[in-house]
């Protein structure tokens, strides 16, 4: 179980809305097809592979993980 996100899957979501191909991000990566579809499954992933992946992808997952981990605003205000 992974949890509120699943980073693999939301990295394989954002691939597919961009109509973006594995081999291309493999490509990116400097990796195989194979290490790519592995990623698709992790439900967690190392932080400087994820940085890669959203400068590559233009996405911030950092900011979609933070929000899920505090998913209640400030009440600072």
């Amino acid at each position: 179980m992974c949890g509120m996100i699943n980073i693999g899957e939301a990295i394989k979501e954002e691939l597919d809305r961009q109509e973006r191909s594995v081999t291309w991000l493999a490509a990116k990566l400097g990796c195989n097809r194979q290490a790519v579809y592995r990623i698709f499954q992790k439900c967690s992933i190392d932080t400087h592979l994820l940085l890669r992946i959203s400068l590559i992808l233009h996405r911030n997952f950092f900011t979609e993980l933070s929000q899920a981990a505090n998913p209640y605003p400030s009440r600072d205000d």
